[in-house]
């Protein structure tokens, strides 16, 4: 799952966040000794040598529908390159097997998890001022390149308040995987598939195809996916300045007509959503929604391009084929946007061994491991060029922003803990409430103002 918003999302992304569904065993072992393909040869037991031979960094990485094997890969290549153990935990659920370590003050020194997910184990951290800053990563070195990081990434994916959770310039969060996140659909229903529906570009002509077909309008795989899609959907009623103050919790901003613009689209989305999808939107039972858009049971679909992967051997209508599009327009002519989601990579401020660690983060933007990563299954860095190695397939998502659409980047500023708010709960999962018919929307966009209006003492 995730976005990314993502996606910048999926984005992203995931999820992209949206990117995590059921559980499993978690796996942990030096990467030199951890499970290597069939066939291989077995590793070598001579002593490691290199200027880290004999430190040992430890590594948490959620489990996504990317697959470990790529983190198992880029652990190899790093010792091989420094003479380092990594020490390499991974679990689809990551925070469970993190989070009791970490309090029992056994840290991890580098993990890759990212916010935007249900526990929110970063934003808690964040919170706590308990994740290290990493700015001076960006000046560092490539390892084994001649180029900083900071001259690799994309430009945009820092410096927003998803790398820079506290509102300044500093970096605590290293951007990873990003994917646009959007609207998914079956092209064979549209005319760009020989369907008899025209693809709309503005909500106005989303919303007339109610009476053009039987097919319910829309899903989403959980409501946590509406993160990304309200994201951009701030962008789209009020423009970047208003998307950034929106993030920062602005009281003008939140109590403005464009926000009653995007809460009234979210209702007539909510009267116009399949009605099953309330009863299959959890970690259980998610791809059951995503199936509604295989089977022409939903029209769209919000979530991140590994929904593709995710869905790969599900069956489908005949002539299915994917579609992927940003948000349609608030009104004609007017911007669209997709919400970039990207996954995260951070250190704990308690890591034993926080300089080995940043070098390691370095390793994860070099060719050698982003190569790896996009092989694993499309999982995408941030950096220049990368897109031009991908699939004719993934090529389609990742151009989404070539083709007119707006990148939406960046996340909710953190604030001191608050006891009881949880404004992801507010924002996205009441849309099950709405669509079931047990809130208004009315009822809906009161509760969030009132959590913004308490988030914000809370900066």
């Amino acid at each position: 799952m995730k976005k990314v918003l993502s996606m910048i999302l999926a984005l992203a992304l995931a999820a992209s966040a949206l990117a995590a569904c059921g559980g499993s065993a978690s796996s942990s072992a030096p990467a030199s000794a951890a499970g290597s393909e069939a066939g291989s040869a077995p590793a070598s037991t001579a002593e490691p040598t290199g200027d880290y031979a004999g430190q040992t960094l430890k590594v948490a990485a959620i489990e996504t529908a990317y697959g470990v094997e790529m983190w198992q890969q880029v652990a190899d290549a790093f010792e091989a390159k420094t003479g380092a153990t990594v020490e390499l935990t991974t679990d689809k659920n990551l925070e469970d097997v993190i989070d009791p370590q970490m309090k029992a003050g056994n840290f991890y020194d580098v993990v890759h998890l990212a916010t935007g997910r249900e526990k929110a184990l970063p934003e808690t951290m964040l919170k706590e001022n308990a994740i290290l800053e990493v700015t001076d990563v960006l000046d560092m070195k490539v390892l084994g390149e001649d180029v900083t990081v900071g001259e690799k990434i994309i430009p945009g994916f820092t410096g927003n308040l998803t790398t820079n959770p506290y509102g300044d310039e500093k970096v605590y969060m290293m951007p990873m995987f990003y994917g646009p996140c959007g609207l998914f659909y079956n092209k064979a229903n549209f005319t760009e598939g020989g369907g008899e529906l025209e693809l709309p570009e503005t909500w106005d002509e989303l919303f007339a195809l109610a009476d053009q077909t039987d097919i319910p309008l829309f899903t989403y795989p959980t409501a946590g996916y509406l993160d990304a899609f309200t994201y951009a959907m701030i962008a789209e009623v009020g423009g970047q300045d208003f998307f950034n103050k929106a993030l920062q919790y602005d009281e003008e901003t939140w109590n403005s007509a464009g926000i009653d613009t995007m809460f009234d689209i979210l209702g007539q989305l909510a009267a116009n959503t399949n009605p099953a999808t309330p009863s299959y939107a959890n970690n259980d039972n998610f791809t059951k929604n995503q199936q509604m858009i295989l089977d022409n049971e939903a029209l769209f679909m919000p979530n991140g391009n590994w929904v593709i992967g995710e869905m790969a051997d599900a069956p489908r209508a005949d002539g299915f084929e994917w579609g992927f599009m940003a948000l349609p327009a608030v009104e004609e002519g007017g911007d669209r946007y997709s919400y970039t989601f990207f996954e995260q990579s951070w250190i704990p401020a308690g890591a034993e061994n926080p300089e080995l660690a940043k070098l390691f983060l370095t390793f994860l933007y070099s060719d050698e491991a982003a190569d790896i990563f996009a092989e694993a299954g499309g999982a995408v860095q941030p950096i220049t060029g990368m897109t031009d190695k991908l699939s004719a397939d993934n090529q389609v998502y990742y151009s989404v922003y070539d083709n007119g659409a707006k990148a939406a980047i960046g996340t909710f500023a953190t604030t001191a803990p608050v006891e009881g708010v949880n404004l992801k709960d507010d924002l996205c999962f009441t849309m099950d409430s709405v669509v079931s018919g047990t809130k208004t929307v009315d009822e809906w966009k009161t509760a969030v103002r009132t959590t913004v209006d308490t988030l914000r003492g809370a900066l």
